[in-house]
């Protein structure tokens, strides 16, 4: 199958600035397209999994895909998608979060294709660039009239109060050139983006035409665009209640990651599959059938969330977390879960922290925790065994031992099926 087809399968294609032509581009193993990666954060989040699955998809169809980190564009501003101006980052910033930006990619791509990515810095060509060489042999390309047009520019024109910078504004030509520099020196044909990046995408299509012309040269290049991604309710894709779920296993813990994608609505779990897996489309219709005759077992959910953090975290990380979701949630030992998963999982429940010399009795540990009212209640409760520690039951009289403490620092305690609590030292 064209990998262009299967991407349209997937619900992948938004807009495309000509269909027959780029299915034909990609009809032959070798073909060269990118997408674009700002430093706007220290880490990628999970709607930039959709770009990032895209170029892996075409490496494992045979093409070629360059990632380019924007340390040039990222000192400028996307005005795409923002309702007011931005604050610029200082360059030592920037390139700190670039160069975050780029082990992740590097690590994305060497997990799921066994091979280095080609990462490109669309700074390298732009630094040495004068302001005159940037007008004359870039800007005379564009008229004002044409780029007020853009969607990115024209909603903010009409802000009185907020308006767009030249800074902004000049976004379109330098991502433009970046496309031109890179069609020249990379035979890169196609560029690939969000929605929001359809008029900067063919912009730079139309850079090319025209300055190819000028210099005697015919040249066409390719746009396209992937669709907003928003969940059954209507939100946008890529956000809990605690705020965007991130790459960075530091930012977003790989149990929060997974947990983010188990609870995957019905309505959006097999669009999520084909979106944001490489399983097939045999695959993802017996998952659909699975679902449909028992959706109790949630077997789409648990096998999206698995393949996501997979690519995202690795096989070892995904293990843990597995380990400790049947540890709280089933029967399997919560002591042979690390600490540092089970802090994430226990994340929402209540927690107490002491000093290693200054750990209390059980009912004053629960007193703390707020899992009873009184110690009368507590001692109550744990007579009448419904007091578990590192899911064992508590017998009466029992008393904790430094040896109970997991890893020497944490101690889960768990009052009935669902109220769990964890107890730090140190």
């Amino acid at each position: 199958m064209n990998i262009y087809d299967d991407l349209k399968w997937r619900g992948l294609i938004n807009q495309v600035s000509d269909e027959d032509k780029v299915r034909e581009y990609l009809s032959t193993p070798g073909a060269s397209m990118y997408c674009g990666f700002d430093p706007t954060a220290e880490s990628l989040h999970v709607g930039n999994l959709v770009p990032l699955l895209c170029l892996v998809r075409m490496k494992r169809a045979g093409h070629h895909p360059l990632y380019l980190m924007g340390g040039a564009t990222g000192r400028i501003g996307d005005p795409s998608g923002k309702d007011k101006e931005r604050e610029l980052a200082d360059t030592e910033l920037m390139d700190t979060r670039l160069e975050k930006i780029k082990a992740q990619v590097r690590r994305f791509v060497e997990r799921n294709t066994g091979e280095r990515p080609d990462i490109v810095n669309n700074y390298d060509w732009t630094k040495d660039m004068t302001a005159i060489e940037l007008l004359r042999d870039v800007g005379k390309f564009f008229t004002v009239n044409w780029m007020l047009q853009k969607e990115s520019v024209k909603g903010r024109i009409g802000r009185d109060e907020v308006g767009i910078s030249y800074t902004e504004f000049s976004y379109m030509i330098l991502q433009s050139y970046d496309f031109y520099h890179l069609y020249k020196n990379r035979n890169c044909k196609l560029q690939i983006g969000g929605g929001d990046q359809w008029g900067n995408i063919t912009a730079g299509c139309e850079f090319i035409r025209r300055r190819e012309a000028h210099d005697g040269e015919q040249g066409e290049a390719f746009a396209l665009t992937f669709p907003l991604i928003t969940t059954a309710s209507g939100k946008k894709f890529g956000k809990s209640e605690k705020g965007a779920i991130y790459l960075n296993a530091e930012v977003t813990a790989p149990y929060a990651f997974y947990q983010f994608f188990i609870n995957t609505d019905d309505r959006d779990v097999i669009k999520f599959l084909k979106l944001f897996t490489f399983l097939d489309k045999a695959e993802i219709e017996a998952l659909e059938k699975e679902m449909e005759e028992a959706p109790h077992l949630r077997s789409a959910q648990k096998r999206l969330a698995e393949e996501v953090t997979r690519m995202i975290h690795g096989q070892p990380e995904l293990d843990r977390v597995l380990l400790a979701t049947e540890a709280l949630f089933g029967k399997g030992d919560i002591r042979g879960v690390d600490p540092a998963t089970l802090r994430a999982a226990l994340e929402s429940a209540p927690t107490f922290r002491y000093a290693p010399g200054d750990v209390p009795d059980l009912p004053q540990m629960l007193l703390d925790l707020n899992l009873v009212k009184s110690k009368g209640q507590a001692r109550k409760d744990i007579k009448g065994g419904g007091l578990y520690i590192n899911g064992e039951r508590v017998e009466d009289g029992q008393e904790i031992q430094d040896t109970d403490f997991i890893g020497g620092e944490l101690l889960v305690i768990r009052k009935g099926k669902k109220n769990y609590g964890l107890i730090t030292k140190g």
